[in-house]
C-alpha cells in the first residue's frame, strides 16, 4: 500500500525543516533533535504501580536503569529488559519509557529499560556488555523487583532490536540467563546487509542510507568486526536453541528485510517465530502513538506476544 498519510505527514515535516534529523554531522545536535522530538510522540500508557531510576554494577561503572512495576492485580511475574533503539548514538531511557510505559501496563510485566552506553564515546561492543550486565543482574535480582527469573525476555527497537537479539544469542552460548521470548522491533542484525528494502526506502523515510552508514561508523568503525555476531546477529554460526521470536518490520524501512531475514533464519534452525510488516509504515513507528495510530496496534501485538511467553 502507499505511506500512511500520518507517516507521510512526519516525513514531509522533516523535509521542510531540512531531511532527514538523523543525518546531522554532529551527533551531539542528533541527540538533542531526537530527545526533544520524543514530545511529539507521547502517548497515553495506563497506570503503573510505580517507576524508579536506579544505578546497577556494569562493566564500565555503574550503569542507568529504569524499573517499571505494573499495578499488582494486573500483573504477569515476568521481566522484560529493554534496549532502546537509535543507532547506538542517539536515544536514552527517557525516548522510549512511554513505550516502555505501554507494554508493562499492557503486558503486565516489570521493564527494565537499559540506558547502555553509547557510541561514539562507547564503541562496540561496550552497549552489548551493558545490556548482557543488565540482564544478567535482572536475573539476579528477579526475586527483588518482583519477578520471576524463569520468565525472562529480551525486546528492542532498531538498534536496541539487534542489541536483544544479540543477547539472545550470548544468553545460549554463555551459561543464560535462559530466555522465553526475544521481541525484536524493526531490528538491525546484519550490518553488510544489501537489500532490496535498503534500495527501496533507503532515502526520503527518516532513516536513510546514508544514516545507516554514518551510525554504523560510529559505533563500529571497524568494519573487517562487522561480521562478528555480536554486531550482526544473522552471521551467527547457528541459531538452534534460542528462545521464542516476535519480529515486527515496517513497509517503507531500510530495514525491513534484515528482520523478515532473520525470521526465515530463526524458522528454518526451529525456533518459534511470528512476523508481522505493517503497511505504510517507516522505521520508527511504533513510538509514534502520538502521531500515527497504527503504533497502537503494534504495541498491542508485542504486548500479546510478552503475555503470552511470559504468564504461561
Amino acid at each position: 500500500m502507499p505511506l500512511h498519510p500520518q507517516c507521510a505527514a512526519i516525513v514531509e515535516a522533516a523535509a521542510a525543516a531540512g531531511g532527514s534529523p538523523f543525518e546531522n554531522e554532529d551527533y551531539h545536535l542528533t541527540r538533542a533533535a531526537y530527545l526533544a522530538g520524543t514530545e511529539a510522540y507521547r502517548h497515553d500508557t495506563g497506570a503503573l504501580q510505580s517507576v524508579e531510576d536506579r544505578m546497577i554494577p556494569g562493566p564500565g561503572g555503574e550503569l542507568p536503569v529504569r524499573v517499571y512495576t505494573p499495578v499488582a492485580g494486573d500483573m504477569v511475574p515476568g521481566i522484560t529488559m529493554f534496549f532502546h533503539g537509535g543507532g547506538w548514538v542517539v536515544g536514552d531511557l527517557d525516548t522510549h519509557d512511554h513505550l516502555c510505559r505501554y507494554l508493562a501496563h499492557g503486558a503486565g510485566c516489570i521493564v527494565v529499560s537499559v540506558g547502555y552506553r553509547l557510541a561514539p564515546e562507547h564503541k562496540f561492543p561496550a552497549p552489548v556488555e551493558d545490556c548482557l550486565a543488565a540482564t544478567r543482574w535482572a536475573a539476579e535480582n528477579a526475586a527483588a523487583l518482583g519477578g520471576d527469573r524463569a520468565r525472562l525476555a529480551v525486546a528492542g527497537d532498531s538498534a536496541g532490536g539487534n542489541l536483544a537479539a544479540v543477547i539472545s544469542l550470548a544468553a545460549r552460548d554463555g551459561g543464560g540467563p535462559e530466555l522465553r521470548l526475544q521481541l525484536l522491533i524493526y531490528p538491525s542484525v546484519d550490518f553488510n546487509a544489501d537489500t532490496d528494502s535498503l534500495d527501496e526506502n533507503g532515502d526520503g523515510y527518516l532513516l536513510t542510507r546514508d544514516a545507516i552508514v554514518r551510525f554504523a561508523g560510529l559505533y563500529l568503525p571497524n568494519e573487517a568486526a562487522r561480521g562478528d555476531p555480536r554486531a550482526s546477529p544473522l552471521l551467527a554460526s547457528h541459531h538452534t536453541d534460542l528462545p521464542r521470536a516476535w519480529i515486527q518490520t515496517a513497509e517503507f524501512d531500510p530495514l525491513r528485510d534484515e528482520g523478515r531475514a532473520y525470521a526465515e533464519v530463526l524458522a528454518k534452525a526451529g525456533v518459534p517465530v511470528e512476523y508481522k510488516c505493517y503497511p505504510g509504515m517507516v522505521h520508527g513507528f511504533v513510538r509514534m502513538g502520538g502521531k500515527v495510530d497504527l503504533a497502537f496496534q503494534a504495541m498491542d501485538d508485542a504486548v500479546a506476544a510478552l503475555r503470552s511467553a511470559l504468564g504461561g
